[in-house]
């Protein structure tokens, strides 16, 4: 398939420069498409958008395809990939096609995941939003055939909604064009912008820490995310706030290894078989062993600039144990983390 050109470059330079902006993107999260004909480009799963520009990281499929499946409730039938790419589209292609716009991009921007993941948000958004924009909001659902079920049914009840709210999720947004989606997403940001807390002046840890087995742990390089572990309000969030949004259970795990002091971390690592990749010690900082991969780096930044934004008091809205064991269990995400990059 032969996208158009002067369409497909500027979703490309836009992807680049948004997939850059930590705030925006993270890792391998977050999806763009753009309709042409009877066709769907859309990211491929586990690919960068901040890679637009010098890797091929879309993917044609049939449009047409998917919207008879929407059209007869099959929201599991699966993508027909046109030509013979490699790649495999992005576990949301069915909402990409199910959007009624030609352009279409799914973020987890901060300043808009601080407020999805705070229970009772809609009445807030309201407050914030009011009527300037046209929107519509989706209570969790597992990403894929489930999401886009539940967003087409959102869509059926607001038609002329161009922003849709994913309950810990995300955003959604349509427009005519990349133009329009960005001007779109800029007004969301501005009006939804939360100040993130003063960081504390406790310095960041610079030497690893040895267990057993001689297993070292290394200082997270992202020296402010050490304020997990330093600043006693996001530390005890770790405990009751951890599993806060689909990718960073899929790709931080179920929940967070804290440890009171690292007396405590090597006296318990002599008695456990299976140590984790990463952990939280009290007062000290955080720690990583080298396998740490850069995608979920990006998401512990992630986790780190929403917990930053609530305040105190917020009560937050994680998933449970069987929103967690869905995710974890997923062989579509498990693909994800096996192609993102190390």
């Amino acid at each position: 398939m032969i996208p158009d050109i002067s369409m497909k470059e500027n979703v490309a330079n836009y992807c680049a420069g948004i997939g850059s902006d930590p705030l925006l993107v993270q890792g391998a999260g977050g999806n763009v498409s753009w309709k042409d004909g009877d066709t769907l480009w859309v990211k491929a799963s586990g690919t960068w958008l901040s890679d637009a520009t010098q890797k091929e990281i879309f993917v044609p499929v049939d449009l047409a395809h998917l919207q008879q499946a929407i059209s007869a409730g099959h929201f599991m039938a699966p993508p027909l990939v046109r030509g013979e790419s490699s790649l495999r589209p992005s576990i949301e292609t069915m909402l990409h096609g199910l959007m009624p716009h030609p352009v279409v991009i799914h973020l987890h921007a901060i300043e808009i995941l601080a407020h999805l993941v705070r229970y009772e948000v809609k009445p807030s958004l309201s407050l914030s939003l009011g009527s300037k924009i046209r929107w519509t909001y989706v209570d969790y659902q597992k990403p894929g055939s489930d999401l886009a079920h539940a967003v087409r049914e959102a869509l059926l009840g607001k038609p002329c909604a161009n922003v849709v709210f994913l309950q810990n999720h995300g955003v959604v947004i349509g427009g005519s064009d990349i133009f329009e989606v960005d001007v779109i997403l800029k007004s969301l940001l501005d009006m939804l912008q939360i100040l993130p807390r003063t960081a504390s002046n406790i310095p960041a840890p610079n030497s690893a820490i040895a267990v057993a087995d001689s297993r070292l742990y290394a200082p997270i390089q992202d020296k402010v995310v050490h304020q997990l572990a330093t600043d006693m309000a996001l530390f005890e969030r770790l405990a009751s706030d951890w599993a806060l949004y689909p990718d960073h259970v899929v790709f931080l795990g179920e929940s967070a290894s804290t440890y009171e002091s690292i007396d405590d971390l090597i006296y318990r690592s002599n008695h456990m078989t299976d140590l984790p990749e990463l952990i939280f010690v009290r007062g000290t900082g955080v720690f990583a062993e080298t396998s740490f991969s850069l995608g979920k780096q990006a998401q512990l930044r992630c986790y780190y600039d929403v917990l930053t934004r609530q305040a105190e008091s917020a009560v937050l809205n994680s998933l449970n144990s069987e929103q967690i064991a869905e995710l974890l269990n997923w062989d579509a995400e498990k693909y994800r983390i096996q192609v993102t990059k190390t």
